[in-house]
This record gives C-alpha cells, structure tokens and sequence, in this order.
C-alpha cells in the first residue's frame, strides 16, 4: 500500500474544475478509486451527475481516455472495449497492460443497467464497475431507486401524513454481484481512503471483472450540510447501515471500521444517529414512525449478522 505522499505525487486523473455540488462525495470517491491503479487507464461513464458533471462541454474533467455510455449500457460499453484492447493486444498494435473501468450512479447500476452488468460480470470481462450509490436517481430530480433505503423522502416516493417514505428496503446488489463468482466485490466509503484506494487496488490487479460499490453521500437529497459529507458516510459504516467488506474469490472479510466492530474492538452506534443527519429522514422522528425507524433498525442488524457469519465461516 502506497502511503498518502506517494499517492499525492501520481498523475491527476480527475482534475478540479467540474460541476459537481459542494459537498458532493462523488470525485472524492473517485479519485480514491482512480489512484488504485498507475497502468494505463480506460474510463466508461454511465449518464448520471458523475458524467454530466465532469464533461461539460466543450470541457472535461478527465486526463484519460473516457467514454461517454447512456444510463444503461455502461458496462456494456466498457466490455466492449477491454474486448477491442485483447484483439489489439493479441495482433501486436498494443504492447501496455490497460485498466478498465465504468463509474456509474445507483439509478443505473441497480436498475436501468443491471441487465448490461450481469453480462458483463457473467462473461468475465477484465474491468472494474464502480456505482457511486448516493441511493436515488439525483441527476433526475431525487426518485427513489431500489438502492434508496427504506424510510427516506423522495419526490417519488414521498413522505406525508399517510406515507413514511419508501416503504421497501434497498437491494442488496453487492451480494448479486457476489453470485456471479466474480474475482473480487467490495464495500467501501469516501471517509476511510486507505480502506477504498487498497480495495480498488484488487479490483483493478484480479484476473476477471471487479465491482465496487461505494455509498456517496448527496448533500442535495440527503438533505445535509455540504460539510459533513465524510461524517454523514462514516456513520453510516458505524451504524453498519453501511458495512465495509470484500469478497475476494468467494471468500468474505470485513475491513476497517467494520471489522474492528465485529470484534468488539469499536461499538456499533444505533440507526438513529445516521438518522438524524439527513433530511431525507426528518419526518422519521416524529413518534408515529417510530415502529419504520424500528423495523429499519431490525434489518440493519439481520443483515449485519448475516454478514459476519459469511466472514466467519
């Protein structure tokens, strides 16, 4: 693992300058992810605020080479390529070794583009995809989305006197990801780089597709101060909303925080305090929705002993 200086030292890849909101854990996710690998680099965006944001024309935030794709077809897309790269590569006309890898939001990798994923993943592409899962369609307007966790206002999903917001819980798509016996999945969050940057380090150096997911906290429809961003997605890791873990050839461990919580080492801080943050949730602390704040804290913590008994096995 490179320390912090060396990592500061290495070509930008992602530059300053784009459009993303004040606050947005977005690029700070990114270049984490970004500086787990010094080989050549092949970035594919999915239509989603990342891109929008970074590729305002007639300029870019972007140092390599990057693809444009629709909502849908961003791991397509990235196959794709990293098929055209092996041809090249067998014919001679490419001697380097070439990284690839698709950033997408939650809208597009847990629903618009699963279909394409799955593919992917199932064909063993040599790629990484990465979503950026801020946990609704904010690039749209603030849909919710099937990562959008249970309770949490969304224009499409609202809270009001007869509603509590999204009434189903989020999908767990790093598990169906797992299911493809891919190489390598992980967990990871912005507040915790050395964590992400050493997650995306395997991603990028196992032999077959990689998938990272990342929870990226959004000011604008989280609903929080555009400083506490890294707070807001810490919590969520301490509350084990959130957990950190990888999969590396079916075998799972939890990492940083996670870890240190599963062996008591750290305490696991209630729902509450990651509910608190958001306005998303503010309507959860009326008394009415008490028994949504509790089933929501049921799940939470079914998932997270189901996860540490496949970390333990």
């Amino acid at each position: 693992m490179s320390t912090l200086k060396e990592l500061s030292e290495l070509p930008v890849k992602l530059t300053s300058g784009h459009r993303l909101c004040a606050g947005c854990a977005e690029p700070i996710f990114a270049k984490q992810i970004l500086l787990g690998t010094q080989r050549p680099l092949v970035v594919s965006l999915s239509t989603g605020c990342f891109e929008v944001s970074t590729t305002v024309y007639p300029y870019s935030s972007w140092n390599v080479p990057m693809i444009h794709t629709a909502f849908g077809n961003g791991a397509a897309t990235c196959a794709g390529v990293e098929t055209a790269y092996k041809s090249l590569k067998r014919q001679g006309k490419i001697k380097e070794d070439v990284n690839f890898v698709n950033f997408a939001g939650d809208g597009a990798t847990y629903d618009i583009g699963l279909q394409a994923l799955s593919g992917a993943m199932e064909r063993g592409h040599k790629m990484m995809y990465v979503c950026l899962n801020n946990e609704a369609y904010m690039n749209t307007g603030i849909q919710r989305s099937s990562a959008t966790v249970m309770g949490a206002d969304t224009t499409t999903s609202p809270a009001g006197l007869e509603s509590s917001g999204k009434k189903e819980f989020s999908k767990d798509l790093t598990a169906i990801m797992v299911a493809h016996n891919i190489p390598y999945a992980a967990q990871a969050s912005p507040h915790n780089w050395k964590d992400t940057v050493s997650k995306a380090k395997k991603g990028f150096d196992c032999d077959g597709p990689s998938f990272i997911n990342g929870i990226v906290p959004c000011p604008r429809g989280w609903r929080t101060p555009s400083d506490k961003t890294i707070e807001v997605a810490r919590l969520a890791v301490e509350t084990c909303v959130w957990p950190l873990y990888e999969v590396v050839d079916g075998e799972y461990a939890l990492t940083a925080e996670s870890e240190r919580i599963a062996d008591g080492k750290a305490e696991q801080k209630p729902i509450t305090d990651w509910i608190k943050t958001q306005g998303r949730f503010k309507h959860l602390t009326e008394e009415r929705w008490a028994p949504v704040v509790e089933d929501m804290q049921k799940q939470v913590d079914r998932n997270w002993e189901k996860l540490i008994k496949l970390a333990t096995n």
